[in-house]
């Protein structure tokens, strides 16, 4: 028996929420000197890559509208550019949750900035193990994640690892 089978907005939110769980760990209590930490001269920092991710839904959202807008805005402070990019999520979210005509399938939002994000979110994570300040891995499978739940305040780990 296949069980539920989400709408593909339905299964779009799903993923952004399952994105913000995993990426909000990455950015919950970075370490000092986190933000500006550069792995190779040519590597962006992860403030960038998090602004990035944030331009990311900034995109998603001209996309679902219909009207395509690459307009990238630099990084500011760890905390600011996290807000910027949990907002972005919930801006992004919005229009999902809509029931207005969606600019670009599901499936071009999924493999374009969602997809890019979730890769950004293992930088991060891999950026953090580096510095000297890795995140605790989880089984992800059992934990609670759910459309909408989006910002840092996340529900806690059901079964992190040692």
């Amino acid at each position: 028996m296949l069980g539920w089978i989400p709408m593909a907005r339905d299964l779009l939110r799903h993923t952004l929420a399952t994105l913000a769980y995993r990426s909000q760990k990455t950015i919950r209590g970075a370490p000092e000197g986190f933000a500006a930490y550069r792995i190779s001269p040519t590597s962006r920092t992860p403030v960038e890559i998090l602004a990035h991710m944030a331009d990311l839904f900034d995109w998603a959202i001209s996309l679902a509208r219909g009207k395509a807008a690459w307009s990238p805005i630099p990084a500011a402070s760890w905390d600011e550019t996290a807000a910027r990019y949990t907002e972005a999520l919930r801006a992004f979210d919005a229009v999902l949750e809509s029931d207005a005509p969606l600019g670009a399938s599901e499936e071009k939002l999924f493999q374009g900035p969602i997809a890019d994000a979730l890769t950004h979110t293992g930088q991060l994570a891999l950026l953090r193990r580096a510095c000297g300040d890795p995140v605790r891995g989880e089984n992800y499978f059992v934990a609670r994640i759910g459309a909408g739940t989006l910002g840092a305040d996340q529900p806690a780990a059901v079964r992190e690892f040692e």
